[in-house]
Order: structure tokens, then sequence, then C-alpha cells
């Protein structure tokens, strides 16, 4: 993470601040599907100033959101909504999010394509998250227990380990966890106890991920692979 941030500063400094250049930009529609939903499909509801690293353009200042539900980064001129040009060759922060449009493959082969925020950069192996929504349909109310379910949207974060473009889902329940890494499950349930790690918490999961990797790299024949010897369940 820390020569991300070196990267995305020098890069900042080097190219200035402008407005977005067309080409980067595409015309949309404000999503009004949910707006009888109680809760949001943005990671924010508020504009927030981004930072845009462009490759092959420059770097930009520009206020944006994340739509999660569109899976889309969204800036305003004027009246016109616009999203941002959905290519790995164009990164953007906001606030202590540094977003990438990746195309990932799982395990098995899926396409896993998006924007995924970088969490975690090492020499071997990269932590992602993304954001995702829950929604909840509404219900009338039941005769019999005289209960209603509102219509909401709830939006949670799912983290992914990163190699070489392929990437596995890092559950945030203990079990299932220890059985991604079944290969070092004893060790890693006694560092779980010892440390009292609890996955939900992303530096704790960061803590497990980084353990893991010491452990294999004390295997009499270490592989620089996070992702092999373990069980394919993704």
């Amino acid at each position: 993470m820390r020569k991300l941030l070196q990267i995305i500063i020098v890069l900042f400094t080097a190219s200035g601040m402008a407005q977005l250049p067309q080409e980067l930009l595409t015309a949309t529609e404000k999503t009004t599907v949910f707006d009888s939903y109680v809760g949001s499909i943005y990671s924010n509801d508020d504009y927030q100033g981004a930072t845009v690293v462009a490759e092959k353009t420059g770097t930009f200042k520009v206020p944006v959101r994340y739509n999660i539900f569109n899976d889309a980064i969204e800036c305003e001129d004027g009246s016109q909504l616009y999203e941002l040009a959905k290519t790995p060759t164009t990164h953007v922060r906001i606030g202590d999010d540094y977003f990438y449009y990746c195309k990932f493959k799982s395990e098995r082969g899926f396409n896993k394509e998006g924007y995924y925020v970088l969490v975690e950069l090492t020499d071997f192996y990269r932590v992602y998250k993304k954001y995702e929504l829950d929604v909840t349909e509404a219900k009338a109310m039941d005769a019999n227990t005289g209960a209603a379910q509102i219509a909401k949207i709830e939006t949670r974060e799912t983290y992914f380990l990163e190699e070489n473009g392929t990437i596995v889902e890092l559950p945030t329940n203990k079990k299932d966890l220890l059985a991604v890494f079944s290969d070092k499950e004893e060790a890693l349930k006694e560092y779980m106890k010892e440390e009292r790690i609890k996955p939900k918490k992303e530096e704790d999961l960061l803590k497990f991920v980084a353990k893991y990797n010491g452990l294999r790299n004390l295997d009499a024949n270490p592989t620089r692979s996070l992702l092999s010897n373990r069980v394919q369940n993704n």
C-alpha cells in the first residue's frame, strides 16, 4: 500500500489539476429504481473530491461518487450525469479508497470484472475489497404475525486475495476462512485463538493473510503462490 501511495503522489504532482477529458466520460442517467428504498446505492451519497489517474492522459481532480448498483464512478457537469470510462488504465482515489477497474478470474475461470478497492499490496499478493448491495424487497403486513417488511438496501464489503489476475474470496466467518486455507488450518486456528483474530475486521483479515504467507514460506519447498495447495472452493 505504501508503494501505491508513492506512485499516486508522484503522478498527481507531475500532472496537475484539470477537468476530465471527454474521452474518459460516458453520458448516463440517474438510477431511480431504488428511490423509495431505505438506504443508498452509493458508497457515499455526496460527491467527494477525488483524484483520477488516467495512465494515458494525466491526473485530474474532480468530485465523484461510486454507484455500487451500476458498478460505476459518476460525476456531474451542470445537469448532465457522466460515468468514468471503465478501463484498467484509469484509477480513482475517493477518500481513503483506491478504486481500480480490474479484470480478474476466479480459480474456476469465471470472469470477475469490475471496480475493486486495493487495501493491501505486497511483493507476492494483493488484497482487494468490493462494495456490494443486499436488496430487501417490501412485503405487506402478514395477517398472522402483524409484521411488515420495508424495502431497503444495505451495503456490504467482500474481500478477495489476488495473485497474477486470479482471485479467491476471503470469508469473514472463521470456519469458512480456515477452510479456504486448509493446508495450514491447524496452525492458523491456533493463530486465530492466540491473536483473537476477528475476520470481520479488515485489519485482522490482513494479519491473517500475512500469517498464512509466512507459514507457506516456512515450508521445506516453499512456493511463492498462496493460491496453490488449497481447497478449490471458489
